[in-house]
Parts: C-alpha cells; structure tokens; sequence
C-alpha cells in the first residue's frame, strides 16, 4: 500500500498527557505507514471518526513545521524541561522521516535546549541522528527504545507488514550503544499464544542482550475499540484457532493478571538470566550532570 503524505503544519508540538508514564508527548507525524496489526493508536482514530481499519497508514499528516514550534515551546520560561516521549501516537522513524527529517530537526531543537527525551521506534532509519542523539545526550537524559516484540519470522510478518525486520532494529541498536547512546527494547506486545511462548520471550531477551541492550521491559497485547476489531479480523485469517481463546481473554481491553503477570515474571527472571545492563564502555554524561561532577570534583 502507498501512502499519501498530506504536508500541513501544526500549532502544537507538545501534548501533555495523562495516565502515561510520562507527562509530555511529541509525534512529527500522524498516522503510520507500519500498518501494525495491534496498533492502539488504532483505537484513537476510531474514536476521533478517522479511518481506523486497512486503511490506517494510507495517510500520512506531515507536520511541516513541528521543530520551529517546538523550539518556542522549549524556549518558554514556563517550560520546566520534563522529560518527553517521542513516538507515543506515531513512529518518528516511518519511511516518510527519511525525506522530511523532522524528527532529526526535533532532536537538534531538544539538544540546543538541554531537554530530555525519548524515542520509541520501529525503524532502523534512527541510525542516521547518532551524531545529533549523541550531541543531545551530552546535554540531557536520552533514550532509544526498539519496539522488538518477537524475533519470530511468520509472527513479524503477519503482524508488522509495514516495518524492517527485527534483526534488523537490533543491528541498529548496537551502532546506538557503539555511540554511548542509551538503547534498550520493548518485547511489546505480547501477543497471547503467539509471542508469549518461553522459547520466544527468550530469544529476544538474548539477542537484545548480545545487542548490547541497556534494558529490556514488555506488554501484553492491549485491545481497544477500533484496535480489537482490527486485530480479531486478521487473527481470524491468520490464526483461526486462537480467535475462542481472545474472545474470552479480551472480555475487556486488557487480559487479567492470571494472563499478565506470568509473562511479565517470564521477562524479568530472563532479563536476570541473561544479565540485561547498562555495559556501555563511555555513558554519555548529560551536561548538567557534568558540571555538577567538575563542582564537586
């Protein structure tokens, strides 16, 4: 499927969140060319009337001037430099950043004003911004998180038809750790009776160890309105088998702990199993951190 890339700018960059880990969130873009089966962003296009279904992902909304506005959101002196997410709604790193370059023109602007942020990503492309990733973290906490859910071929396929395979990601996330850069992975999300098997859960922890990983965290699949009617349709011509077992763990969006817990357990005695920690040789020390050690010193 192409995608039509709709180049419109916005009056926002920074959204504030809430019942998130984090408080802020920045996406240059809107909609996903991944196309991610399971995608919960699925779920907020339902609910705001826009395409939800196969055709989430043939549009792209360019935010043409999201890194001018977001340098005067960062220049306010109400601005209290709050950690940011980037990719919460969106992955920065699509196809379309490679012509556009916004999410690198938004990493310059967090670097010039020492502000710390994350990325979530899919997309190997991220390789590119180690030189303005390494520049903003000498100046405040940053972070890189590959979205790896399993190393499972026919699963990858089936289920992320728009992304690089994740091997793929992994290569990248070792140039990033190469770089000082602070890298981990999301095994997210898992999906019950699928990726949730012990031998799968451990080969990505494996190989994010091997890769360098920083750290490793996960998920279970979340199903919401728009999402769940989107997942089931290609669950039913993909894994017709599986379709009873959802229908009764997905009585609501999230599985109950007797389905959560024992994977999140599974994932942390591997990250013990496997040493998963922060082995960079040079962590990159923020500048703020810097000169309170020379004070100190």
């Amino acid at each position: 499927m192409r995608a039509e890339y709709r180049e419109e700018p916005c009056r926002n960059a920074l959204n504030r969140v809430r019942g998130m880990p984090f408080a802020w969130s920045l996406n240059p873009y809107m909609g996903c060319a991944h196309r991610c089966t399971f995608c919960y962003v699925r779920a907020f296009e339902a609910r705001a009337d826009r395409p939800w279904d196969d055709r989430y992902g043939s549009s792209i909304r360019v935010k043409t001037n999201v890194a001018e506005v977001l340098r005067r959101e960062l220049a306010r002196r109400s601005w209290q430099h709050e950690p940011v997410a980037v990719g919460a709604a969106t992955d920065p790193y699509q196809p379309a950043e490679g012509r556009y370059r916004l999410t690198r023109a938004c990493i310059e602007a967090f670097a010039d004003a020492a502000s710390p942020f994350s990325i979530i990503t899919r997309g190997p492309l991220v390789v590119r911004d180690v030189d303005v990733l390494a520049e903003a973290a000498c100046r405040a906490e940053v972070s890189v998180t590959f979205s790896v859910p399993t190393l499972d071929h026919e699963i990858w396929r089936r289920t992320e038809p728009g992304t690089a395979p994740p091997r793929q990601r992994l290569r990248v996330l070792r140039m990033l750790i190469d770089a000082g850069i602070d890298a981990g992975v999301g095994i997210a999300p898992v999906l019950p009776g699928l990726s949730d098997r012990p031998e799968l859960l451990a080969d990505v922890v494996r190989a994010a160890r091997d890769a360098g990983a920083t750290g490793v965290w996960c998920n279970v699949l979340y199903l919401q309105p728009g999402t769940r009617e989107h997942f089931m349709e290609h669950l039913a011509r993909d894994w017709p088998e599986l379709v009873p077992s959802y229908l009764a763990l997905y009585r609501r969006p999230y599985p109950d702990r007797a389905t959560t817990d024992p994977v999140k357990s599974s994932v942390a005695a591997l990250t013990k199993r496997f040493a998963i920690a922060d082995r960079r040789a040079r962590p990159l020390v923020p500048r703020a951190a810097a000169e309170q050690l020379a004070l100190a010193i």
